[in-house]
């Protein structure tokens, strides 16, 4: 392959990938709790205990897939989630997974929730990377964003407990 040819389909191939990549959409939603972080971090790391703090989530069951472990969320009215988790380090006390199938208008989807140290005790920082699907960027942006609102409300009820 000639040089230029080659340089000229690398320069091509580079500009594809930034584009895509710009397309991203980022969401980041914050909350400060009066319990400790190692209160938040027990709750959170427990992949499948969101059914017990987000208020839309029903139910909770887990699987393995390709040695991988898979929760498979159902909604309060019956929609189903299937994610994939990642990681839950105890280090960093962050919590990443992905979604392999949801209702959500989205695709390549990673999220992280950090339980970290606040001014007031701790602080929960959720945040994902997504490509929008079937729907306008902003209306992606702000699905994700309503499911980080309620479950961060709902968190809170369940660490005044604790």
């Amino acid at each position: 392959m000639p040089r230029k040819l080659a340089l000229g389909l690398m320069a091509a191939a580079f500009t594809f990938a930034m584009a895509a990549e710009a397309d991203a959409a980022d969401v980041r939603k914050r909350r400060e709790y009066g319990s400790t972080p190692e209160q938040a971090w027990a709750v959170i790391k427990d992949f499948c205990s969101i059914s017990t703090w987000h208020p839309g989530i029903k139910s909770c069951e887990l699987s393995t897939k390709d040695g991988a472990t898979v929760r498979t969320l159902t909604t309060q009215d019956g929609a189903k989630f299937v994610e994939q988790l990642v990681s839950a380090d105890d280090k960093t006390t962050t919590l990443t997974y992905k979604i392999l199938e949801s209702p959500l208008p989205v695709q390549n989807y990673v999220s992280s929730i950090k339980v970290g140290w606040d001014d007031d005790g701790c602080e929960v920082v959720w945040t994902s990377k997504f490509d929008p699907k079937g729907a306008s960027e902003a209306d992606a942006i702000k699905a994700v964003t309503d499911v980080y609102t309620a479950g961060l409300k709902g968190l809170t009820r369940v660490l005044k407990q604790t």
